[in-house]
């Protein structure tokens, strides 16, 4: 493996400055009356990949703005090349399309409201249209760019013993070296620092920022408990108990190491991008297929996810890097799991050396691997959602 220092990523550099490791047409789906539309014109497009959301409509605040930034936000994705946006109403899709314009990326729009709600011309009308994207998203030429045009995700789910351990150090090792080089990596999945935010504080830049972070803890811990939900029980959940975690704490313990040790930037919103580079960490939900989605929304290229027993969730739009430390997992889910960092929790191979090791097999992937997830067509993105429809 080349040095850390002379890596480079290959991909497409878009019209708004930022660096693509795919060059994918996305179909975005965004009523919940389009989701089968939206589908069937992915099926129908070479290299076009779906993302909907089921809602979309009788919306009110603050979900209806949190809901369409979100979904614009995956449109802005520099793995994006160009966007079909597929709805109902032309004024939803217009307000989604103005976002996607501010990019200079490529986009169209098909709305059942312009084919008089007739689904097989919307069909029609969006398959030609997608096509047409395929065709001029096909122009798009590779280069080179710098370790420090990457926005990584980090999550990890279905934990257990070997996760805290192993798995997320390595990932926090190899965090650490892409700070040092200037990416941005993004922690979620805020429930899960609970018992171990004053540890994530400590790391912020700020005493503003530190109390922010306890703060959007203390938030959802609330929240939690004005539902009546006990977290005891529900997380750790069925699979992390069953992996050897006994309490919230220590599975937070475990969940943060992968953020590594570098200090938190900020601490930003779903869907919301990063700043410049450095940790940062997202407010939003530990729910994997909400969270991953909340990074491909912030822009974040591709996902390291950490895993015990196994977890099959990845992202549509960032290639997503299953990893785990636990051998029976590497050794019997051969064909979901891309990163073996079993020698790391056997003690063969150092933590340092193992998050290398990882660094290598990301570069790997941007520029042109595919994961497991890609092969088997496994990714999804998941809209969040805060309230009911009216």
């Amino acid at each position: 493996m080349p040095g850390i220092d002379v890596m480079r990523i290959r991909g497409y550099r878009r019209a708004d400055g930022q660096f693509g490791i795919r060059n994918h047409v996305l179909v975005l789906g965004i009523n919940g009356l389009a989701v089968r539309a939206a589908e069937r014109i992915a099926s129908n497009i070479l290299g076009a990949i779906l993302a909907a959301t089921h809602a979309g409509r009788g919306q009110i605040e603050p979900d209806l703005s949190f809901h369409l930034n979100e979904l614009a936000g995956l449109a802005k994705n520099p793995n994006v090349a160009a966007v079909l946006i597929v709805g109902v109403d032309q004024m939803s899709a217009d307000v989604i399309a103005a976002s996607v314009a501010t990019t200079g990326k490529p986009y169209d729009v098909v709305t059942f409201a312009e084919a008089g709600e007739d689904m097989l011309t919307v069909l029609d009308l969006g398959i030609r249209r997608a096509a047409r994207l395929a065709l001029q998203a096909s122009g798009c030429s590779c280069e080179e760019a710098p370790l420090s045009d990457l926005i990584v995700g980090i999550e990890c789910g279905h934990s257990d013993s070997s996760s805290g351990v192993a798995a997320n150090p390595v990932v926090g090792a190899a965090v650490d070296l892409l700070v040092d080089h200037g990416a941005a990596v993004i922690l979620g999945e805020t429930i899960e620092w609970l018992g171990a935010e004053h540890l994530l504080a400590k790391r912020a830049k700020t005493p503003e920022l530190a109390q922010a972070i306890i703060d959007a803890v203390k938030a959802r811990e609330q929240w939690a408990r004005a539902s009546g939900k006990s977290l005891t029980g529900n997380n750790p959940g069925e699979e992390n108990i069953r992996g050897g975690l006994s309490t919230i704490e220590e599975k937070s313990l475990g969940a943060i190491v992968k953020s590594g040790s570098r200090p938190i930037q900020s601490l930003v919103a779903v869907g919301e991008r990063p700043s410049g580079p450095g940790v940062h960490a997202m407010d939003g939900p530990s729910f994997s297929p909400e969270s991953l989605t909340g990074f491909a929304a912030a822009g974040a290229q591709a996902m390291l996810f950490t895993t015990g027993p196994g977890n099959s969730f990845t992202s549509a739009i960032a290639p997503t890097l299953k990893v785990t430390a636990q051998p029976a997992t590497a050794s019997r889910l051969r064909e979901q799991i891309d990163f073996d960092a079993g020698n790391a929790f056997l003690g063969i191979e150092s933590t340092e050396e193992a998050g290398a090791r990882l660094v290598g097999a990301l570069v790997a992937v941007c520029n042109g691997r595919l994961t497991w997830g890609e092969v088997l067509k496994e990714g999804l993105e998941v809209p969040t959602r805060i309230l009911g429809s009216l």
